[in-house]
């Protein structure tokens, strides 16, 4: 039985993806549940959480360094613990389990991506008896929306819809410290977002490593866009979808961006490369040639909807003629915004023993040459909403001057706007509010609030 942690301060550092963003509110919801409470800063906390990504290699670097130094941070004042308690979760707790302690000594407690729900009793074994404690499973029997949440924002939540993935791209580690995927029921969707509806919540982001594959394992079939209905069906106001792959997006997700109200003119669709040959070399199973018929179907259906994806760089082999097709189809396309990455060699992935010896300047190069590309389209997609008034959901004052407005419009683009005389910025976080356009920058848009 686990015990309370009254009064223990806790912080969570999240790397990643919107999952992992959406496991950390359940670790705080479960936290919190047994009498902890949250605090900004590790030199303020009794307990550290790290919810890692090992996508990337930077993410393991950034890991590694940020709990090697925690050995140099005293103590808060006033906290009733002898050491400081830190946990590594996530995809990185998953891959390498007792490594880690190996690696890092100091280091408490690991735990994976299936079982989050055992680290509140790994903290308690950990306060109770000392040494190392490391539980990593194999599989989930529940999903994460089992547990108790504390999320970030009261207006927003994340839902997932989807655990794990079957698509085994060659450089993704995912599949195997996510699991295979698995489906939550219709019934059990609709009825979390009809509660998050009732509870005040403005926009929804569905989760998933594939959404658009959602169903196949309990009903034979996709059934996303039945997804996106039943959730529509419930009155939210926004509704997003992360992450989206081009081999399952079918004609009927497509016609919804034309008919339901609530789903926001804005998709994620990475598209990784423009190369067919190197499409293939991935195991992405889909065609430059399918990929652009999507992006005509999707602005057929709505000509405002704003495009986002993600495009490796140098992936092993990957020649200047296979650059130049990525290049042109970004150029094709014409995205809001593209995330991008010089391929990371993930060990375990069949890519990690694919032959590459192209020099790393060529790549950074190409890297170089895609971002200033990624720029100035992004500048010239922003000028497409100067002058216009549209709705945005304010999530908050602006970092740097909390006189101004930072909210997200309809098409997931930060704006900016003066914060209206005798309002407080309490009183109008969360709600949608007009705002006209009369700046629009590589980035983010600015304009004046003209109603409330």
């Amino acid at each position: 039985m686990t015990h309370t942690l009254n009064n223990l301060t806790y912080c969570i550092h999240t790397f990643g993806c919107q999952m992992n963003k959406h496991d950390s509110e359940r670790i705080a919801g479960m936290l919190e549940a047994l009498g902890a409470y949250a605090v900004e800063s590790i030199e303020e906390a009794d307990v550290v959480v790290f919810m890692t990504c090992c996508v990337r290699e930077a993410a393991d670097t950034r890991l590694y360094g940020q709990v090697a130094s925690m050995k140099n941070i005293p103590l808060r004042d006033g906290t009733p613990l002898n050491k400081r308690v830190i946990a590594v979760g996530g995809c990185i707790g998953q891959r390498d389990g007792d490594k880690l302690i190996e690696t890092l000594p100091h280091l408490d407690i690991v735990f994976g991506t299936h079982n989050l729900a055992s680290l509140p009793q790994l903290i308690t074994d950990t306060l109770e008896e000392g040494g190392h404690h490391v539980e990593v499973k194999e599989a989930s029997l529940s999903f994460p929306t089992d547990l108790p949440t504390s999320r970030e924002h009261e207006w927003a939540a994340w839902l997932p819809i989807t655990i794990g993935c079957n698509n085994f791209c060659t450089y993704c580690i995912v599949p195997y410290v996510r699991g295979r995927e698995k489906s939550r029921t219709i019934e059990d969707i609709k009825q979390e977002a009809q509660r998050y509806v009732d509870a005040g919540v403005k926009e929804i982001t569905l989760l998933g490593q594939n959404v658009n594959s959602y169903g196949r394992d309990l009903y034979g079939e996709p059934r996303f866009a039945d997804i996106l209905r039943s959730v529509n069906d419930t009155g939210i106001e926004r509704l997003r979808f992360a992450t989206s792959h081009p081999k399952d997006l079918t004609d009927e997700v497509i016609s919804l961006f034309g008919t339901l109200p609530s789903l926001m003119p804005a998709l994620h669709l990475p598209v990784q490369s423009g190369s067919n040959r190197i499409l293939d070399a991935m195991n992405r199973r889909y065609t430059k040639e399918h990929y652009l018929g999507l992006v005509k179907k999707l602005r057929q259906i709505n000509p405002e909807i704003a495009l986002s994806t993600d495009i490796i760089v140098g992936f092993p082999g990957e020649t200047e003629e296979d650059f130049m097709d990525t290049y042109n189809l970004v150029k094709e396309v014409g995205y809001t915004q593209v995330f991008t990455f010089i391929y990371s060699k993930r060990e375990g992935t069949p890519a990690a023993a694919m032959v590459d010896d192209t020099p790393r300047e060529v790549i950074q190069d190409r890297f170089d040459r895609l971002v200033e590309l990624v720029q100035e389209q992004a500048y010239r997609e922003n000028q497409k909403d100067l002058g216009k008034t549209i709705d945005v959901l304010v999530e908050g004052a602006s970092k740097r001057d909390a006189n101004l407005i930072c909210a997200k419009s309809p098409k997931n683009v930060t704006v900016h706007a003066p914060l209206p005389e005798g309002i407080a910025i309490e009183d109008i976080v969360g709600t949608i509010l007009k705002v006209h356009i009369d700046k629009a920058k590589t980035w983010y848009l600015s304009g004046q609030v003209v109603s409330l």
